[in-house]
């Protein structure tokens, strides 16, 4: 949240060369706030203007936070208190609860508008001690005025203030998860699972210790300051920071982890968003609807799914079909394979059965989607069980050999880099690569041998759903590819 631009002091030679796995494997949730009735009693108010070192124009106070429908609610408004011109909220966890590693995420809407200072970062535990910037910060997200990105950066001492951040473009205004994943060589940055940005801290390197230490988290929205500037759109006034819930996960072994056992049921009908698919009335128990004329390359997307813990988990489909099919399913459009799952035949429409599938997901928030591999099939619910820790049939992690079978990366995508398609099979047989478009028109097409293709940087992909499919000796393949 403090931005006094100074030396970086070498902070560019702290950056990890190479690529690493985006997320650990062993997170399990051990601290949470839902705001499911109200601010939890983890987090305390700050009180007072002053500028808070930034020459920021608000004056924080309890008030400006509040909790409608589970979601936090921090709201800046022009009136003058306490000599400032306007006020809005800062809370932290200070002296309640703070952690040393882990990966800390929130669900979080901003405001747009020039002036505007969203945060959600932290501060080391020991500030009253050493003060800032000995004490370390951490920014897990920081936003200004009306730009269309996001800032992750950490600040620290080495002989004067240095500082290390990186960005990535978004839809600020629309809901995503910001998190990190912080481990004793590094820190990771991620917006919806994806990451950007990435600083190596092993053993302290660069002056980095703070990092060894625990960390208190904070939520507010500042008005005005050094680094959004001076001028304000009171236009935009109020502007409101949406806050869906604050989580916490830490490596296994550090704490005890969360009973086994637990299931979360989502109605097919209930996706966030969908392609191709419409509902109908089902005859199965419970009633109500489920999703019906799904086709080859139809899906579902369900938002904000949370695994509290990594390990094996059971997801079960219920599914009806005259003459059965495939479907798959993944994480955060297709960045983390879960795998396909065969559809039997049932006879009829609306004659169901329940077909599962066992998987490895890491701890963490997902948008789990369903896919249609084959068509001719209806869908009435999702059922994901946390079971006991036992073999997972499935890896649900980039690089494990399921999600070889057809791979897209970086999946989402953004044009002008690099995008490589890792083909299925091991053979070398030729293999027909296209890329079509929602509508179904072909926009890229290739003949490929050996196990992958690289794309065009110049390829002109507009924002959208894309799906590639790969037709070789042993089938078809279809993957879906988002284009930010």
């Amino acid at each position: 949240m403090k931005h006094q631009f100074t030396s970086l002091l070498g902070a560019a030679a702290l950056c990890v060369l190479g690529s690493a796995s985006s997320h650990a494997q062993t997170y399990q949730q051990v601290w949470a706030d839902e705001f499911t009735t109200g601010i939890g009693p983890s987090w305390v108010f700050e009180t007072g203007g002053g500028g808070w070192g930034n020459n920021e124009k608000q004056y924080y106070q309890r008030a400006n936070a509040t909790v409608v429908n589970g979601i936090l609610q921090i709201t800046a408004k022009k009136e003058t208190v306490g000599g400032m011109p306007y006020t809005s909220s800062r809370m932290k966890t200070q002296g309640l609860k703070d952690f040393k590693f882990g990966k800390i995420e929130a669900r979080m809407k901003l405001p747009l508008g020039q002036g505007l200072w969203p945060a959600f970062w932290m501060l080391g535990s020991n500030i009253n001690t050493v003060s800032w910037p000995a004490c370390g910060e951490i920014d897990v997200m920081e936003h200004i005025n009306a730009e269309n990105k996001v800032y992750g950066t950490v600040h620290w001492d080495s002989n004067g203030h240095a500082e290390y951040g990186g960005n990535i473009i978004t839809t600020p205004q629309d809901y995503h998860v910001y998190s990190i994943e912080w481990e004793p060589t590094y820190i990771r940055w991620f917006v919806d699972g994806v990451k950007y940005h990435e600083i190596n801290i092993t053993n302290g390197t660069g002056s980095t210790e703070e990092f060894q230490r625990p960390f208190f988290l904070l939520l507010n929205l500042a008005v005005a300051g050094n680094w959004p500037g001076q001028t304000v759109d009171e236009s935009k006034l109020p502007a409101t920071m949406y806050v869906d819930y604050v989580r916490v996960y830490q490596k296994s072994g550090t704490t005890t982890p969360p009973p086994t056992g637990s299931t979360v049921t989502i109605q097919a009908e209930s996706y966030s968003s969908m392609n191709g698919v419409q509902l109908e009335t089902t005859t199965d128990a419970g009633g109500g609807q489920n999703v019906s004329y799904i086709d080859a390359g139809d899906w579902m997307a369900y938002n904000n799914i949370n695994f509290p813990t990594s390990g094996t988990y059971t997801i079960e489909y219920r599914v009806a079909s005259p003459s059965g099919g495939t479907l798959s399913s993944d994480l955060n459009a297709g960045a983390i394979q879960l795998g396909n799952t065969t559809i039997p035949a049932t006879g009829g429409w609306q004659n169901w059965t329940t077909v599962s599938k066992t998987v490895n997901v890491n701890a963490g928030t997902y948008n789990f989607g369903v896919f249609a591999q084959t068509g001719g099939w209806n869908l009435n619910w999702i059922r994901i069980t946390k079971a006991a820790a036992r073999p997972a049939t499935v890896t649900a992690t980039a690089g494990s050999e399921e999600a070889k079978s057809l791979g897209v990366y970086p999946n989402p995508y953004t044009p002008g880099s690099a995008l490589t398609i890792q083909l299925p099979g091991q053979d070398l047989s030729p293999a027909q690569v296209q890329i079509v478009d929602a509508q179904g028109k072909k926009v890229w097409q290739t003949t490929a041998f050996g196990s992958e293709v690289k794309v065009d940087k110049e390829l002109p992909l507009r924002s959208g759903m894309y799906l590639i499919q790969v037709t070789n000796a042993t089938g078809t393949s279809v993957q879906k590819l988002l284009v930010r």
